[in-house]
């Protein structure tokens, strides 16, 4: 089997907005209690958080992370988990049928971003809310004045402003899951209102609008057009969210999916600039893909942890080989759509759907999705490049002409290119054929995640799944021939010289 693409560092889409590279905390099963806190913890630093997760957090090189929902947020009241711990309401979460005790609120949250050094990316509360709620919200966190909330955060004791830049305006209210889930119109309309209050109160932040909660909803696009033609004035960016399952086990069907997200961005974009011109607006909106994953496993298990419980364990995925790929394919859609998407967040972080997961009082450990991301965050900075790309292709269920391979390419910030690729097929290895112009002249490296099974996983005391060093091929006269392993994600990193 045959590929071959034609790249050059004159051929650009756009630059890479670094905050494509997020992630997403959930109050949801053990993502925050066990998850990324855990006083007690042989490794809880003195705020109670686990320093060993966060040391696999770290070298994800995370722009954002979304909080605190997702579907919890819906039925969050924000002043349940400020102030002293001792005096804050234990919740029924009626998302997702657990106990919320309140011990990690606002504050907790956003100086923990602080250590890390990762920006939040906060949402209000737009099912029980009210745009007042949400007003009060930002002015507790960004608030510079002698007023009610923002001396609230002071006598709390941070008396500098956070200064969030990113809010949200809800989450998913198109769904029927969702508590007080809205009509198009009934959205649109307090999306406009709380945004319109919100940019009175502070007019540097931006604001993320709900889409369709995933395509095949039955209100996509119409959903999209009336929620901007309320408040398209007020917002920034419009949310798209997607999961991928295999259900039943057909992984080349599987393995497609990431061309019906690009279809979906592709659509809602157009969507966008037709909103624009009808609404003859100066701005342009551009897209949030602040859900993306797969799952499907947890759901596949049947499994039902007792409800009404602290640290419910629910949804927590152990990710296998044909996931990874997906992962590394859905990655290179975002890079590839870096003119229009400029925020992206990997649901979640930890443990529940997650590439990092832990055991109470016990070990964390990474996934094998952690590795797409991991390098395509930290090496997918920069520019992203128009490839020109033929290959071998297959049919399957849903789909026919599916590439074997699917790419992405950036120009990084010091001149060298980065090449992503996966080889779909299952049982051959892809002999690809890259022409670059002499613009590079060496393989500075080439990284590989492959193995013999695509239902391999990882686990805390086994990782047959992990990224493999491969012996870099010559170029010549600005071509270079390289043999995809089968069923492989690869990076390949091309320099100017040995260096």
């Amino acid at each position: 089997m045959n590929a071959e693409i034609s790249i050059s560092k004159n051929q650009t889409i756009a630059p890479i907005d670094k905050r494509i590279f997020s992630s997403f905390i959930e109050h949801m099963g053990r993502a925050v209690y066990t998850g990324i806190y855990e006083p007690g913890h042989t490794t809880a630093d003195k705020y109670g958080f686990r320093t060993d997760v966060a040391s696999l957090i770290r070298p994800l090189n995370l722009s954002n992370i979304r909080y605190p929902g997702g579907n919890f947020l819906s039925g969050y009241n924000w002043l349940d988990g400020i102030g002293p711990k001792e005096e804050r309401p234990m919740r029924a979460d009626l998302a997702w049928s657990a106990l919320e005790p309140n011990e990690v609120g606002t504050d907790e949250f956003l100086q923990w971003c602080e250590r890390l050094g990762i920006e939040p990316m906060l949402g209000v509360n737009l099912g029980t809310g009210t745009p007042q709620s949400a007003v009060d919200l930002l002015e507790y966190v960004n608030g510079d004045l002698p007023t009610k909330f923002a001396n609230l955060r002071r006598q709390n004791g941070h008396e500098k402003p956070y200064n969030i830049k990113l809010w949200c305006l809800g989450n998913e209210m198109d769904g029927p899951w969702q508590i007080c889930m809205k009509t198009a119109e009934e959205y649109g309309r307090i999306a406009c209102e709380t945004a319109k209050m919100m940019k009175w109160m502070d007019p540097s932040i931006e604001l993320i609008a709900c889409g369709s909660s995933f395509y095949d909803m039955p209100t996509f696009g119409s959903w999209e057009r009336t929620v901007l033609k309320h408040c398209y004035r007020y917002i920034d960016y419009i949310s798209l969210h997607q999961y991928y399952q295999n259900n039943d086990g057909d992984i080349p069907s599987f393995l497609s999916r990431s061309l019906e997200m690009e279809e979906m961005i592709h659509k809602i974009a157009v969507i966008c600039r037709e909103a624009k011109m009808e609404q003859k607006e100066a701005h342009d909106i551009a897209l949030s893909f602040d859900e993306w994953n797969v799952w499907y496993h947890f759901q596949k298990s049947g499994q039902q942890p007792p409800k009404w419980t602290v640290a419910r364990p629910i949804e927590e995925e152990n990710y296998d080989l044909a996931d990874a790929l997906l992962v590394g394919c859905m990655l290179n859609t975002l890079l590839r759509n870096a003119d229009t998407v400029k925020i992206a967040c990997l649901a979640q972080l930890v443990n529940v759907i997650a590439p990092i997961m832990t055991e109470p009082n016990g070990r964390a450990w990474v996934q094998t999705i952690y590795y797409p991301f991991f390098y395509v965050s930290n090496y997918g900075r920069g520019t992203s490049l128009r490839l020109s790309c033929e290959s071998a292709q297959y049919d399957c269920t849903i789909r026919k002409n599916v590439p074997y391979l699917d790419a992405s390419a950036v120009l990084n910030h010091d001149g060298i290119c980065t090449l992503f690729l996966v080889n779909r097929n299952q049982t051959e290895a892809l002999n690809c054929t890259i022409y670059f112009n002499q613009d590079w002249n060496y393989v500075q490296e080439w990284i590989s995640l492959s193995g013999n099974d695509s239902a391999q996983r990882n686990d805390a005391d086994h990782e047959p799944i992990k990224p493999q060093a491969r012996e870099c091929p010559n170029t010549k006269d600005g071509i270079l021939t390289i043999d995809l392993p089968a069923f492989s994600w690869n990076m390949i990193r091309l320099s100017v010289n040995n260096r």
